[in-house]
């Protein structure tokens, strides 16, 4: 470990506020492994809305300064003396709190060795969303061959794994996005249907396709939030599940709980970690997602990576909503 560095390059906030809080500093510290905990080398790291939502003030945060990022790949730099599954230069992805910085220290949970395979850049871009979409289509709504469902924001980074999946499971997809070139590429993807919710009424649209199979799709997997959310309670069958999973338009306001009664709607709001909580369970789906891309039955579709230093920048163009895929930093 003596011959680790001290300080790094860390994107870091000192409060909440818009993109101009967000600063790459030179000289946060690196920290050396705990005993349980192992140190990694990041490469690349991902970018995602929940970042905006800790800078926004959304999300509270644990104290400034506060490191942003939650996913990245790297190697293994240092591991601490009870760590066992892990050695110094293991290819690695993780989940954790810190991930866009040089190095980060972290329990080794939610780390997984990276096959060979999987090119530079596609672990850190596939992690969260490929993890959340996986344990989503089958924990919070079990996606099921034929079934009609929603995908709202269908070409995000989220949007085209779930889509994915949906086509692999044998479902009919319903994508809404904001641009005809979104909507081709989600198309490309798995979509079945398209809607254009810039220029269609998308309510009237979805309710017409689903007007001769139960009136309302079987579940709405929805990352705009404000905008959309009343939609989805009118456009969902009866007995149907809405899985609100993002705020890309703001936070959905207080529910009355009498509004799920007249169909029986059922609501989630779910959290990753608690799908993976524990190690089996990250185990068994992060392997189902590398299979996945190694077979070729997953695309990874990233849409640019940005260097560390645009990492404001890129945060913009993620809240513009005129990205499709993943955004990646390169450290």
């Amino acid at each position: 470990m003596s011959s680790l560095p001290k300080v790094q390059r860390s994107v870091q906030i000192n409060s909440h506020g818009g993109i101009e809080v967000v600063k790459v500093v030179t000289d946060a510290p690196v920290l050396n492994p705990a005993d349980n905990e192992v140190l990694v080398k990041n490469a690349y790291a991902g970018l995602n809305f929940i970042d905006t939502y800790f800078r926004s003030g959304l999300y509270p945060v644990s104290s400034f300064p506060y490191t942003l990022g939650r996913e990245a790949e790297g190697t293994i730099a240092a591991v601490g003396s009870s760590v066992r599954n892990f050695k110094v230069g293991d290819k690695v992805a993780y989940l954790g709190v810190g991930a866009q910085q040089e190095y980060t220290t972290l329990d080794p949970l939610h780390v997984a060795h990276v096959p060979s395979a999987i090119p530079e850049g596609v672990a850190a871009a596939s992690l969260l969303q490929g993890l959340t979409a996986l344990t989503l289509a089958r924990e919070s709504y079990e996606i099921k061959k034929g079934d009609y469902i929603l995908i709202h924001a269908a070409a995000g980074g989220f949007g085209l794994w779930l889509l994915q999946i949906a086509k692999v499971i044998g479902a009919h997809v319903i994508a809404t996005a904001s641009s005809e070139q979104k909507l081709a590429l989600a198309k490309e993807h798995g979509a079945e249907f398209l809607i254009n919710y810039s220029t269609q009424n998308w309510i009237a649209e979805v309710k017409k396709i689903t007007k001769d199979v139960g009136g309302g799709v079987a579940a709405v997997f929805d990352g705009v939030g404000k905008d959309t959310f009343d939609g989805d309670l009118e456009v969902v069958k009866r007995k149907g599940t809405v899985v609100s999973l993002g705020n890309a338009s703001g936070a959905v306001p207080p529910l009355t709980l009498t509004r799920l009664s007249p169909k029986n709607i059922k609501l989630l709001r779910p959290a990753l970690s608690a799908y993976i909580a524990e190690r089996g369970e990250f185990e068994t789906y992060t392997k189902e997602i590398f299979d996945w891309i190694i077979e070729g039955k997953i695309k990874v579709n990233i849409h640019k990576i940005y260097p560390l230093k645009d990492v404001a920048q890129a945060q913009k163009d993620l809240e513009s909503r005129g990205t499709t895929g993943k955004l990646v930093l390169k450290i």
